[in-house]
């Protein structure tokens, strides 16, 4: 699965930190959702899609490999 968390973050004009402490998270979990090393939970992808307000589906995107 990939993401654009990154993207987001910088139309939102707001840093892993500020994400992480909306979602109840670390920094280091946000870095590494980023990164595409960890998969976060389906609530926690809801809860960063609810942040940057669109659907989940706008922010994850599952690969052929998935």
């Amino acid at each position: 699965m990939t993401n654009n968390i990154r993207v987001e973050r910088a139309i939102k004009n707001i840093t892993q930190g500020e994400l992480a402490e909306l979602v109840g998270v670390s920094r280091q979990t946000i870095n590494t959702i980023e990164s595409n090393r960890y998969v976060p939970s389906t609530v926690l992808a809801l809860k960063i899609a609810r942040v940057f307000e669109k659907p989940v589906e706008a922010i994850f995107t599952l690969e052929e490999t998935d």
